[in-house]
């Protein structure tokens, strides 16, 4: 079923399906939009989809017409019976889970409106659990890309190290609110991520660990982050000298690669 602005508001009287703050749902009802955002994860025969959050099937939609290799997550049992209801001869693949408890291995491609409260988390455990991921089509608030997207400065963080070693970040088009059920109070973002191979997931994986612990007080500089981590001055001073990384250096001056190659050296 197409969610469009003419069906929307007798879809949730109909089904008793008000957008819930908890989840963070935002309907999308442009099709328009919808259709070229499913267009963007360029879906081929053989790929394993998987959608987070598919609300009333904005995007479900549009998948659907291109592929039946497919599974919906989402942690609202309404929508999960709506869709079910929808696509009766598919119910097979709509789960209500949390998609952060969902096993996602078999997947290779991965597209979402995500649900705002938990961006971030959504991003990260799809990342570290998929180990046949290649491409990613992601949707979430403008005012938070910079923290998949940014390498340096006060947005860089853990996940955008994650993110860059796994692959090339892009941005792909901007929604604006009105766009949506009820509008958010912000424009979103439509991105992809594609895995570059140059690591692998286990090595994303560690050094994303890695980057967290030295995240945790990013006003303090990497030396003292790392031997409160290592609990051995000397060992973080040897790991620093030997990669040439100047001691005064704080978490957000060091680009994803660096934190792969600390990663590293701690291993050894």
């Amino acid at each position: 079923m197409e969610i469009n602005r003419t069906n929307i508001t007798q879809i949730i009287k109909s089904f008793d399906l008000k957008p819930d703050k908890d989840y963070g749902q935002n309907f999308l009802i442009d099709p328009t939009i919808a259709a070229s955002i499913v267009d963007k994860l360029e879906i081929e025969p053989g790929d394993n989809i998987v959608e987070v959050g598919p609300g009333l099937g904005s995007l479900s939609h549009f998948i659907l017409k291109k592929t039946l290799n497919y599974k919906a997550v989402d942690i609202d049992n309404r929508m999960i019976c709506f869709l079910k209801n929808t696509y009766p001869d598919l119910s097979n693949n709509f789960i209500c889970n949390d998609i952060r408890k969902e096993k996602v291995d078999g997947c290779n491609k991965v597209i979402s409106n995500l649900p705002y409260n938990i961006t971030t988390e959504a991003i990260t455990y799809l990342l570290k659990n998929s180990q046949n991921i290649t491409k990613l089509v992601l949707m979430c608030q403008s005012e938070n890309f910079a923290h998949f997207n940014d390498v340096s400065g006060k947005e860089y963080g853990p996940i955008s190290v994650l993110i860059h070693l796994f692959g090339t970040v892009k941005k792909l088009l901007s929604v604006k609110p009105g766009s949506f059920y009820p509008a958010p109070s912000c424009s979103s973002t439509v991105f992809s991520i594609d895995y570059s191979g140059k690591y692998t997931l286990e090595d994303c994986a560690s050094s994303y660990s890695i980057a967290k612990q030295l995240f945790l007080n990013r006003r303090k500089t990497i030396f003292n982050n790392l031997q409160n981590y290592l609990k051995n001055k000397e060992k973080a001073a040897n790991i620093l000298n030997e990669l040439n990384i100047p001691q005064s250096k704080r978490p957000e001056e060091l680009l994803p690669e660096t934190y792969f190659q600390i990663s590293k050296l701690i291993m050894k």
